[in-house]
């Protein structure tokens, strides 16, 4: 097969006796690599081994163009994520460039704004060609993703065996020093982002003034808004907004935020991702395809995990079957509603 299609196929097609040919998935966010590399609590496995097995799952799920979602600077649960970071760029580049890997790997760099580390870490790798994608984040007790507070202030007193007192007072004392770091890192993130012409993604939005804030530092894109007053307002500035395929399929956040499907019920979501199940994509697209509660058809779908992330990713080459687009394909089977992989080819070389 030639690495450049040459036939227009514009729509998902039923070949060979009523499997389907789409185009290979991209997925611009999945953070699966990390569980490689500690595949049990406390247990480090070699970063290269981790990539060869990330990797078998990512090209055994669909997606040949990944985007491994990297975390730059450290949480309380995650100090390791400091360390951790370069060797695992390190992997990539190397399996990647001995062939080793199936899909295509690229980076993107989730910086952690509330660690003090982030800035000169993220300095530190963003200029490899491999990096492609950079994200703000920040992981706090009562902020976007975890706003329940309460919950957790019950979660520390269960694990510390501390007084309510004690963690709230601990709780507090850890924004204050967070906000201080935040004021600092995120302009500077946002800064080498821009330096270095990276797609910049805000991640976890949950307030109004967090799609402001996203909007004034020429951030397009909204990744896994919680509240679907965050999705309105990052569709009506222009974002795309990025919705959890694991999400989907659950029915629902796995974190008590919203729901997907909600947002997809007034048309706020253009891309699915992978997040923390490789597979979950090509399901998603298929059980949207499938429910009539969604409006979308099959190639509408399909589009949230190819075209549309790639397009966002800057890679206009691929995400489509169109002449003269890369040949990444997949010949994909249906069995009682579920879809799974046969064949996979990444740039016409057959790699399943």
């Amino acid at each position: 097969m030639s690495a450049l299609i040459r036939a227009r196929h514009p729509r998902p097609e039923r070949i060979w006796g009523g499997d389907y040919l789409l185009p290979g998935l991209v997925d611009i966010h999945t953070d699966h690599f990390e569980k490689h590399v500690f595949p049990r609590a406390h247990v480090r496995w070699d970063p290269l081994r981790a990539a060869m097995a990330h990797d078998a799952q990512i090209i055994g799920s669909g997606i040949t163009t990944v985007f491994d979602s990297l975390c730059v600077g450290a949480t309380i649960k995650n100090p390791e994520r400091r360390e951790i970071l370069g060797p695992m760029i390190d992997a990539l580049e190397t399996a990647q460039a001995a062939g080793m890997l199936r899909a295509e790997h690229l980076v993107h760099l989730r910086c952690e704004i509330t660690d003090p580390d982030t800035a000169p870490l993220a300095e530190e790798n963003i200029g490899r060609d491999i990096v492609r994608m950079i994200s703000v984040m920040e992981h706090l007790p009562g902020r976007r993703q975890s706003k329940n507070i309460k919950a957790y202030i019950e979660r520390r007193m269960a694990d510390s065996g501390f007084s309510r007192s004690v963690v709230e007072k601990e709780t507090q004392e850890l924004l204050n020093r967070s906000d201080e770091v935040s004021r600092i890192v995120r302009p500077a993130v946002v800064s080498l982002a821009h330096a270095h012409h990276l797609p910049l993604l805000s991640h976890d939005d949950t307030e109004l003034h967090h799609i402001d804030e996203a909007t004034a530092e020429g951030i397009v894109v909204s990744e896994f808004p919680c509240t679907p007053e965050a999705a309105r307002k990052a569709k009506e500035h222009g974002m795309h907004v990025v919705g959890g395929a694991p999400n989907i399929l659950r029915g629902g956040s796995q974190s008590g935020n919203v729901a997907v499907s909600d947002l997809m019920a007034e048309n706020l979501v253009d891309i699915l991702a992978s997040d923390y199940v490789p597979r979950s994509m090509l399901d998603s697209a298929f059980m949207i395809a499938a429910d009539e509660a969604f409006t979308a058809d099959l190639a509408e779908a399909v589009r949230m995990v190819t075209k549309t992330p790639a397009e966002v990713a800057g890679l206009a080459d691929r995400g489509e079957i169109a002449e003269g687009k890369r040949a990444d394909l997949l010949q994909v089977g249906l069995f009682n509603g579920h879809p799974f992989v046969k064949r996979a080819w990444r740039a016409g070389q057959r790699v399943l």
